[in-house]
């Protein structure tokens, strides 16, 4: 295949370009540069998609497959105007952000209710993130058509150059063994995919012509399997598990999915009980294969080693983890 990968030079876009690469696809990555460089072996054009014309080093071109990750109606727009007539498919990675109802556990992605789209001019706020991905995928969806437009709600990505504090925090805390403060009740949801997991579906969207709308994330967990798992595959022997509930934790000022004092992974209930708890039953059937936690949690563990500099700082400190810990046994005692 011809593939274009709008981006390509860092984490999911990367990973993309990288997985074609191997496969022996003919790979671009379009990009302006400036979070990094593509695969060795990837052709790169520089290309700003906020200009009208940032696209214009493609003309002529054709490609089976384009795979586009912009969270900017803007950006989508310039983009299927200049290649929609000359593209076989069109993978559009969206966000479970998209979704109006959080609350509501095993919701699926062809019946859930959508926020409203985001207003024109507010394309760059934060807060419209979902909405503003809700637009761009009805801007690939009418280009392309809807049996040539795969949209690929992501949730929560993780592995090897995630450079969030959300999975690493983790993978650097178990390595470190003892008592670890675990958030809520081991048997609440979480869910994610492997970055390089959604990659190689997103390809495979694009060999097998998948189109309509699936949720990119694995089968949602239990907490608890969650942090055994990384603890199995990282911790040393004698690591323990403390679970504290979630109002505990709020009194104690930690703060919840990350950031300064959050212990990630740990969204308040019931008003999150849908964010990490979709139903994804679709998606498993259309291809997505998803490897174990603790395999991803070493692959984490490697790069972190290799580049500690490149996770944001985040989460609790040893200290303020030792801190809540005491006083929860006090509280008990």
């Amino acid at each position: 295949m011809r593939v274009l990968v709008l981006g390509g030079t860092a984490f999911l876009g990367r990973e993309v370009a990288r997985q074609a690469r191997d496969a022996g696809d003919d790979v671009t990555a379009a990009a302006r540069g400036e979070t990094g460089a593509p695969p060795e072996g990837v052709r790169f054009v520089r290309a700003d998609r906020d200009r009208p014309d940032g696209l214009s080093e493609l003309d002529g071109e054709t490609f089976d497959a384009v795979v586009d990750v912009s969270r900017k109606p803007s950006q989508v727009r310039t983009a299927v105007a200049a290649l929609a007539g000359r593209a076989g498919h069109w993978s559009f990675v969206s966000t479970c952000n998209v979704y109006a109802d959080d609350s509501t556990p095993g919701q699926k992605a062809t019946t859930a209710k959508l926020v409203e789209p985001a207003p024109p001019d507010d394309e760059d706020d934060p807060e419209m993130y979902g909405r503003a991905k809700v637009t761009c995928e009805a801007l690939v969806t009418s280009a392309m058509g809807a049996d040539r437009a795969f949209l690929c709600r992501a949730g929560l990505i993780v592995g090897p150059e995630d450079r969030s504090d959300r999975f690493p925090y983790w993978v650097a805390r178990m390595p470190r063994g003892g008592e670890v403060l675990a958030p809520g009740d081991p048997d609440d949801a979480v869910q994610f995919v492997d970055v390089a997991d959604l990659a190689a579906w997103l390809l495979f969207a694009a060999e097998t012509g998948l189109a309509g709308a699936y949720d990119g994330m694995g089968a949602a967990m239990p907490r608890g399997v969650l942090l055994t798992s990384i603890a199995a595959a990282l911790a040393p022997a004698g690591t323990t598990l403390t679970w504290v509930g979630q109002e505990f934790l709020t009194e104690h000022d930690v703060r919840p999915w990350s950031g300064e004092r959050a212990l990630p992974l740990w969204l308040p209930l019931p008003g999150y009980g849908g964010f990490l708890d979709r139903d994804v039953t679709d998606s498993l059937a259309a291809g997505l294969r998803t490897r174990p936690v603790g395999e991803t949690a070493r692959r984490t563990l490697e790069w972190m080693v290799a580049d500690p500099s490149a996770v944001k700082a985040g989460g609790l400190s040893a200290d303020d983890e030792a801190n809540v810990l005491r006083e929860w046994h006090a509280r008990r005692s």
